[in-house]
Formats: structure tokens, sequence, C-alpha cells
């Protein structure tokens, strides 16, 4: 490494992390492939040229990460729903007990199997029974799986996290302690007082803040960050009167909030959503940065052994035997057993304590072979980040196969979500079924739910009675295979909130209303006219459907007019300028192309040909669009 690099300003080395994680994220969402192995394959790279620990202090490096892990999982526990598992309780219950309890003494086997210190190997087994979801999460967003499978990973993924932790600690004292009485006694009141710590904590800290909440002591502009506080702070406190126990303290503050009644905390997710995206960037590119590519080498063929029988053995027995006799499908359990990578706590951890054992083994000065110990803990940290690469690389890219096999996802939704279900929305659903999209139909009208069953094909058409606007669709609604929301009820009020809801999920790209009857005019060079005192504001509203875009009451007319919604071949022989010609006052609504479905808008151009436009149009008449 260059000299001068040592002498780098930490300013801008925080900078340039800061930089290398927003790329990196945005260049793994263009590729479509986990962020997690961009961010490593930089962070690698990055310290190669700069290496964390000589720019940053070691021990404030390591408090930063305490910190950032445990707004993660708060993040994370917040968004933990006990609607979204009802009939899910046993199934949760057991991933979080009996898959971990079993898990923990395969990996050790393992570990041990392929030459590691069986201490080492009980505190290895220990930490890589969590997945997280800094892993979870990007892979689910880009899979989105059934709401069942989601629930199921998400819960494993959040609760696991601290309890793995915890259970590190619980070893890394038996092992420093030595004795076999003295250890088992150690463990069981460390773990005592941990839950007690975590419990108490977080329970009065929540009781706090859902009463401030609750009696609006906490303007908006602030709501966020006093949250992030108490979070930071119940993780400290709670560390500080018992070690490590603060990730628990956390997750269970977080999963408080999250179901208290009463209690909306959008605005405060989405601030921590942002943050959690920073934080996990920020922290792979720093901590692979403290791996050298020289320390992978070395252990790659042992970690490579190690992680086959974690993909191939562990996961699999450990899932398939706790989940027996639950109410989750064979296709779930298969997945479930499919899908076990490893995150940001399992790195954090490891690095932790192989520094954690070295402070000990030069406190107690070498005695009981701490000090070997300690030099060997040091290769469980490229062991770790290995595992995490290979374990990413293989559930993140090769799960999206297994999911759609499966029935419970697939590796490019196409589907359309529809509030509303009058005449042309029904025709549009119907011919999208006819070329394999699913279609989901959410309306309050009984009626016109069961003419849209009564046509459509039940394989690609679900129907959904209930407000657009309630909980359940908000909030439950399976998104499995869908990749576009279009709000088409009467009130334009309606369909704006829709679609700001449903664009957490989907994204503001893939959410369109129909046009606004106060949509402010257009100016001659296509933009909005300023000062508008009449027409909503446009930051307002969501993308606008269709081409032309047309408001609910013209697309009324237009079907009541004799217009129907009808899907066309656009070929060579066939373009769309003929098309046009031939269907000049048709409503461009949709394109596909086979394997991707779009909502036609009037900023986007139209394929000329190798597509099937749907479209609002006159009926067939025997020309050349016939």
């Amino acid at each position: 490494m260059p000299a001068d690099l040592h002498d780098l300003d930490p300013a801008l080395y925080l900078a340039g992390v800061l930089v290398l994680a927003a790329v990196s994220q945005w260049l793994a969402w263009r590729v479509r492939v986990p962020s997690i192995l961009v961010l490593l394959v930089v962070g690698f790279g990055a310290g190669s040229l700069v290496e964390p620990d000589a720019v940053l202090d070691r021990e404030l490096l390591f408090a930063g990460v305490t910190l950032a892990v445990g707004v993660i999982l708060f993040e994370g526990s917040l968004s933990l729903r006990f609607s979204h598992v009802r009939e899910l309780g046993a199934p949760v219950v057991r991933l979080c007990t009996v898959t971990v309890l079993l898990a923990w003494p395969l990996i050790t086997m393992a570990a041990w199997a392929v030459g590691v210190d069986w201490r080492l190997a009980l505190l290895l087994g220990a930490i890589l029974v969590v997945t997280g979801p800094t892993v979870i999460n990007p892979i689910l967003r880009q899979l989105r799986p059934t709401r069942r499978v989601a629930s199921l990973l998400r819960w494993e993924g959040i609760v696991v996290d601290p309890i793995g932790a915890v259970l590190a600690v619980l070893v890394y004292q038996a092992v420093i302690v030595g004795s076999r009485e003295e250890a088992l006694g150690t463990a069981a009141g460390t773990l005592l007082v941990t839950v007690g710590v975590a419990v108490g904590i977080a329970g009065i800290l929540a009781l706090v803040l859902w009463q401030a909440m609750r009696r609006h002591l906490v303007p908006d502009f602030l709501q966020g960050v006093v949250f992030l506080a108490a979070a930071i702070g119940a993780l400290t406190v709670s560390n500080v009167i018992q070690e490590e126990s603060g990730l628990l303290t956390v997750t269970l503050l977080g999963i408080a909030l999250g179901n208290a009644p009463g209690l909306h905390l959008d605005h405060v997710q989405e601030f921590k959503e942002h943050l959690q995206v920073l934080l996990v960037g920020v922290l792979f590119v720093v901590l692979a940065g403290r791996v050298s590519w020289d320390e992978v080498v070395a252990v790659a063929p042992t970690a490579l052994l190690f992680v086959a029988l974690l993909v191939l053995v562990v996961r699999p027995v450990s899932v398939l035997v706790s989940l027996l006799g639950t109410s989750t499908t064979r296709e779930e359990r298969v997945l479930l057993a499919g899908m076990a990578p490893r995150g940001i706590v399992a790195a954090a951890v490891t690095s932790i304590f192989a520094l954690e054992l070295e402070h000990a083994a030069v406190e107690d000065g070498g005695a009981d072979g701490l000090a070997a110990l300690a030099a060997e803990a040091g290769s469980l940290v490229p062991m770790v980040f290995v595992t995490i690469v290979v374990t990413v690389a293989v559930y993140g890219l090769g799960v999206g196969r297994l999911a759609e096999r499966l029935g419970l996802a697939t590796t490019r939704p196409q589907g359309v979500v529809f509030a509303g279900s009058q005449e042309w929305v029904r025709q549009a659903a119907l011919e999208l079924g006819r070329l394999g999209v699913p279609t989901v139909l959410i309306s309050q009208d009984r009626q016109e739910l069961s003419l849209a069953r009564q046509a459509g094909d039940a394989s690609y058409l679900r129907t959904e009675h209930g407000n657009v606007l309630s909980e359940y669709v908000v909030d439950e609604l399976d998104l499995a295979g869908i990749a576009s929301f279009v709000a088409a009820t009467d009130s334009d009020g309606t369909n704006t909130t829709a679609t700001r809801e449903l664009a957490r999920d989907l994204g503001r790209a893939h959410t369109f209303q129909l046009r606004r009857a106060d949509a402010p005019p257009a100016t001659e060079g296509g933009g909005r006219s300023g000062a508008d005192r009449t027409g909503s504001a446009e930051r307002l509203s969501a993308r606008v459907a269709f081409d032309p875009p047309l408001t609910f009451e013209e697309m009324e007319e237009r079907t009541h007019g004799g217009m129907v919604v009808r899907s066309t071949r656009l070929t060579e022989e066939y373009p769309l300028e003929a098309y046009r010609r031939d269907n000049p006052e048709a409503v461009l609504l949709f394109v596909n192309d086979g394997s991707t479905t779009t909502v036609v808008t009037e900023d986007e151009p139209v394929p000329d040909s190798g597509v099937t436009l749907i479209a609002l149009t006159r009926p067939r008449g025997g020309g050349a669009g016939a």
C-alpha cells in the first residue's frame, strides 16, 4: 500500500465509502443482482488500496458498526406485523427456535469437520445461525414471492439475528471461562440477565414512545430523529448493563412499536429504510475492506467446503425437520430450506469477537491457550466473508428459479393490480389473462367482481372485495408476480393515495392512476403552467396511465359509446403507425412483449413491432388491424 494512503484524511475516506456504497447499490439494481455481491467486491477492492484500520481508529470503527447494526435491526423489526403471520404463528416460532437449535450444532460439526478448533467451531456455529434483513430484503424486493413466504423469511431474518448474537456471547464467555461447570453457570446467568435487560428496557421505552405519540408530544418533523435516538440509546444502555444484549433490545423495541395499537409510523419507517440502505452499503464496504485478498485465498478451500455443508446439509435438515407438522406447504418448506444467505450481522459479530479474543489473550498473558485461539480466530473473519459471498450468490441468484418452479414467485413479475372493476377494467384483465399475465381486481362492487370471475380465467384473474385503502390491501395484499398498479376508481383522491401506498412495494415507476379531473393544464412545451390555483399539485399525483391520458369519466364515456378493449399484434407488416391510422380514437393501455407487461403512457414510446398492444378501441370491423 502506498505510504501516503495511511495518512488519508478520514473525512475523504468516509466520503469515498459513501459514494462507492451508493454507486454499488445502484449498479446492482440495474443489472438485477444482489447488492451485497457488488458491495463486497467493491469493498475488497477498496481495501486493497486503503485499509480502514489505517484511517479509522479500530475501537471507534467497531463501536460505529455496533450502532449501525442496531439501527438496521430496529428498522427491520418495525416492519414485522403479527397480522402478517396470523396463520403462521407456529412456523415463525419454530424457525426462530427449533431451527436455530438444530442449525447451531450442525454448523458447529461442519466447522469442526473442516478443521476449525472445536471452541471456535461452537462460536462460528452460534454466529452463523443468522440470516438477516440486509440480505433477505434485497432478495425479496427483487423476487417478490408470496406474502406467506416473505413474512416467514423476514421474521426469521430479523428475530434470529439478535438470538445469534446473544448465543455467540454465551459461547464466547464459556470459551473464556474454560471450566465446563463454570461455563454452564456463566452461560445460564448471562442468558437470564440478557433477556431480562432486553425485555425491561424495550418494554418501558416502547410504552413511553407509544404514549408520547398518542398524545402528539412529538412533532412530525422530529419523529424519525426521536425514534432513531431512542433505538441507539436503548442499544447502548442495554450493552452497558449486559454485554451484547443491545441487539435483542432494539429488535424487541421495534416489534413492540410496530404492533402498538393506533400507532402510525409510515414516515418513520420511510426515514429508517433510507438510513438502512445507506448503513448497509457503508458497513459492507468498510468491513470487506478489512479483509485482504491473500486472507480470502488462504481460507478459500476450507471455506468453500464449509459453505457446501451449510447449503446442502445444514439448512435443509434444520428447516425441514423443524417445520414438520406445521401449516406450511411442501413447496414453502422446500423454498425456505433453499434460502439462508448470511449478512452484515454475521460479518460484524465475527469481526467483533475476533477482536475480543485478541484482547482477552493479551490480558490473560496467553494462558489456557487463548493466544493460539485468538490467532486462529483471525482466520474466521475471511472465512465468514467467503460464506457471505457464496451464500448470497447461491441463494440470491438461484432462489428465483427455485421459487418459480415451486409456483411461489416469478423471476420477471409482469402482473397488474387494478383498483376498480368497471367494464373496461374487466375487459383489460381478460385480455391480459389471455396473454398469461396475472391480474388482481380490487373493488367494493360485488356484482362487477362476480362478472369478472365469470369471464376470466381463475388461474390468471384474482378478485379482492374491499376498499383499496383498507389496511388489508395496503399492508397484506399478496403481490407475488405483480409488477404494476393502475388506480382506476371514480375518486381521484383515492387513486392518488392508493398509488402512493403501493409505490412502497412496487416503486413509483410502476404505479399509475387515471388522469385527475383537476389536473392542471399543460403548457405548449409540455410542462405544467406555474402557480395554478385550481388544479392539484403535480407532485401529489402518480404517473398518469395510458395514451392519451383520460379521466375516469372520459374512459366511461368511451366504454358506453361502444369502444372495447382488444389486443393487436404489432408486426413489421402491421406496425404501430398502421394501427394508429386504422384506429385513430384508440386509447393505448398496455404493451406485452412476451416476458414483460408495460403500462403505456404518453411520455414513453410504444415499440413499432414485435409486441402485443392492448387498447380501448372500436370493435373489429374487418380492417387491416383485425
